[in-house]
């Protein structure tokens, strides 16, 4: 029997066929480690962990990636609050978050990469961006300009103006477009910061996720997938970042994304 998939790319049920039909590739957007996660925060897990428990029974192996986001502004918030590093913050939450899953029944990803343990390869792949004209430094961040992907919106079929309505953007004056979003921004004392080429900074969300992807499963992978709220701007953004990242590549070819629960008729 076919296996299809309802690919939100096309908009369309497709029959489902690995590139490397002895080893499918997913990736699938992971927490957040600031705070608990809440039940709908579980949903993803739990529905991509059923596809990629029928991908190993159907093709024998799979290479199965969940990330771990362990910097970011909240995480970065709450370390501050609590006047402790922010690894104090992201081992405690992504232990219990590992925990929770666990309860769950949810079987653990092949590969479960952190965006600290791949600040190389976010830093390689804007270098990359920036020298393919695809990205620019401005005032100690770097900048993808969204303009130079003529395929921006591909995925949420939204036009660049109706994007740029409904993006809660930061229209700052070092921007060359309103819509342009960071890949790499300045640290202050205070925050947690790598040295770069730009200065002591740290990366932007979308970039980890692109880099991370890259690293584990290579520049195509046969599905990626996350809530439906993370369609736009996050996967968006990942696929502008990575087709220009890989001289046109296609990212992903299966898009999924688990929808929202909804309690008494709101989410």
């Amino acid at each position: 029997m076919t296996l299809r998939l309802h690919n939100n790319l096309t908009r369309q049920l497709e029959p489902f066929a690995p590139l490397d039909p002895t080893a499918p590739t997913l990736y699938v957007c992971g927490p957040t480690v600031y705070n608990y996660v809440h039940i709908g925060n579980a949903r993803g897990p739990v529905v991509f962990g059923v596809l990629a428990d029928l991908l190993r029974r159907r093709y024998g192996h799979l290479r199965y990636a969940r990330n771990i986001t362990d910097v970011d502004d909240k995480i970065n918030a709450a370390a501050k609050e609590q006047g402790v590093p922010i690894s104090a913050i992201t081992d405690r939450f992504a232990a219990a978050y590992r925990e929770d899953m666990a309860a769950l029944g949810v079987v653990p990803p092949d590969i479960e990469p952190e965006a600290t343990a791949h600040i190389p390869h976010i830093i390689t792949m804007i270098e990359g961006l920036i020298g393919s004209g695809h990205a620019y430094a401005a005032e100690g961040h770097v900048l993808f300009s969204v303009g130079s992907f003529k395929d921006y919106g591909k995925l949420s079929r939204r036009d660049p103006d109706e994007m740029l309505a409904g993006a809660r953007v930061d229209v700052a004056p070092y921007k060359r477009d309103p819509g342009d979003f960071v890949l790499w921004k300045p640290s202050t004392d205070d925050l947690p910061g790598w040295e770069s080429p730009w200065g002591r900074g740290r990366p932007g969300w979308h970039i980890e996720c692109s880099a991370m992807a890259a690293a584990h499963l290579g520049p195509t992978i046969d599905i990626h997938a996350g809530g439906v709220d993370l369609q736009f701007p996050h996967h968006e953004n990942e696929i502008a970042q990575s087709e220009c990242a890989h001289g046109g590549k296609t990212f992903a070819r299966f898009w999924l994304h688990n929808g929202m629960l909804n309690f008494g008729g709101a989410r």
